[in-house]
């Protein structure tokens, strides 16, 4: 009896592996989810201005020289838009940089990005 019940279990957990080994999404594909895409906008500089002052200044400085946050008066010269709206959008690591993606919509994340980008 104990034979079959171990022998059930056994196939059990080895249908539910090879239903996780098709259903769960691959190194790549987890990487690619976790990666935001700049979506394609027209920046606009004065909007851009307006949110940066609304939400940002109060770390990066009133002319973004730098306070609690970083100088990013040429933060464009070190890191692309993409790579500022990654972490705009998703904030950094030991909580240094907060999420903007609850805070704000794509579109102003992206310009804002987009703004900074330009500033070599």
């Amino acid at each position: 009896m104990q034979k079959w019940i171990m022998s059930g279990l056994f196939f059990a957990a080895c249908a539910l592996a090879i239903v996780l080994m098709f259903t769960l999404p691959s190194r790549e594909q987890a990487e690619q989810e976790a990666k935001p895409t700049l979506p394609e906008i027209t920046m606009n500089a004065a909007g851009a201005e307006a949110t940066v002052k609304a939400n940002c200044i109060s770390c990066h400085g009133d002319a973004l020289q730098g306070a609690i946050g970083p100088n990013l008066q040429k933060i464009g010269s070190q890191l692309s838009a993409e790579q500022l709206y990654g972490i705009i959008t998703k904030g950094k690591s030991g909580g240094s940089m907060p999420s903007f993606k609850d805070r704000l919509k794509e579109e102003e994340i992206a310009n804002v990005a987009m703004w900074l980008a330009d500033k070599k």
